[in-house]
């Protein structure tokens, strides 16, 4: 099968939202954690965020047009402060209903049975229930012009995570973690022991490793 753009535009608006979201793989949940400025909690799950450098360390995240009400771009321009926590296995379905169009004066967490929690003075809650927890600080907000999306880049602030899922090397054990993936927006994904391997460089043969780099 063959599909042009001319068959894209053709396309019902749902049809072609699930179809294009599908197209890039497999993508990372997680629960995104914010406050207002009258410190009504919000909380939403994204399967955009990516990571954009280590020096300094940044993560971005992209949000959908804001022809309605987007109170976690909301929360993150008006206090500068917002959590990345990862989605767990046994948290889907909590995680999945955070997408619901609840009030501005409704906190998902409370809708949806999880627990917001403050460490080290950190402006903005994280999920309790979440292994992995990253806080992160406003550094850059950017207008895409060619479809409206906004762009937020966070700067890391705070990195939570049992001792045991970071390695000598650095690396995190995402699937110790029980970390899950999702494709098109409604569809998640247990991750499968992956395998490590040695540095790439012209002329040297791959070496695999173990978890711990090895």
């Amino acid at each position: 099968m063959i599909i042009t753009t001319t068959d894209l535009n053709k396309m019902e608006s749902r049809y072609r939202a699930r179809l294009v979201n599908c197209l890039s793989g497999v993508k990372s949940a997680n629960l995104i954690g914010t406050v207002d400025l009258n410190q009504q909690e919000n909380l939403s799950i994204v399967s955009s965020c990516f990571h954009l450098g280590a020096n300094p360390a940044l993560m971005g995240l992209i949000f959908r047009p804001a022809v309605v009400e987007r109170h976690t771009f909301e929360n993150i321009i008006s206090t500068r402060y917002f959590t990345i926590n990862h989605v767990s296995k046994v948290n889907i379905e909590k995680a999945h209903q955070t997408s619901a169009r609840f009030d501005k004066d409704v906190s998902e967490f409370q809708a949806t049975g999880l627990t917001s929690v403050y460490k080290d003075d950190f402006h903005a809650p994280f999920v309790k229930e979440a292994v992995i927890k990253i806080g992160l600080e406003l550094r850059q907000s950017i207008h895409l012009e060619i479809n409206k999306t906004e762009l937020v880049i966070g700067e890391i602030k705070m990195i939570d995570l049992p001792n045991e899922l970071l390695m000598p090397d650095g690396f995190v054990d995402i699937v110790g973690a029980e970390t899950i993936g999702v494709t098109g927006l409604d569809s998640y994904h247990s991750l499968l022991e992956g395998q490590r391997y040695s540095y790439a460089k012209p002329d040297v043969p791959l070496k695999k490793m173990n978890l711990q780099g090895e």
